[in-house]
């Protein structure tokens, strides 16, 4: 069976149609304080999605806004969100709606440990493997 991607009920495209009052009473309320907010911190990024749809860049909008939420005229566009170190790819689509960049750019990796090798001392088992 296909897996319908929609936001709160609503398909991508119902979702981009969605005026910002509309949008702000379907997210949750700490969400929907911080794109109250949102006009003064991310202007800049606001602009620059602005932009890019405007002119059709397909490039993508490399940012360290790891706060922002995902507003439902992103749709489509791809980021490249900064995690601390390098910055990784991301396509917004209709499930990510009301969520922040930043829950899908992780900024720590797994640690793997391994056994201590011959001669080694107790603690040099939990130093992560390269």
């Amino acid at each position: 069976m296909v897996e319908r991607i929609a936001f709160r009920g609503k398909t991508a495209q119902e979702a981009q149609a969605l005026k910002p009052d509309e949008y702000m009473s379907l997210v949750k309320s700490r969400q929907r304080r911080t794109m109250k907010r949102q006009g003064l911190v991310y202007r800049e990024l606001i602009q620059k999605v602005e932009m890019h749809k405007k002119k059709g860049i397909t490039k993508p909008i490399r940012t360290h806004v790891r706060e922002a939420v995902i507003l439902p005229s992103w749709i489509g566009m791809r980021f490249d969100v900064h995690n601390g170190k390098e910055f990784q790819a991301l396509e917004i689509n209709a499930s990510m709606l009301g969520h922040r960049l930043g829950e899908y750019a992780f900024s720590t990796k797994r640690v793997q440990h391994s056994a201590p090798g011959i001669k080694a001392t107790k603690g040099s088992k939990f130093l992560a493997v390269k």
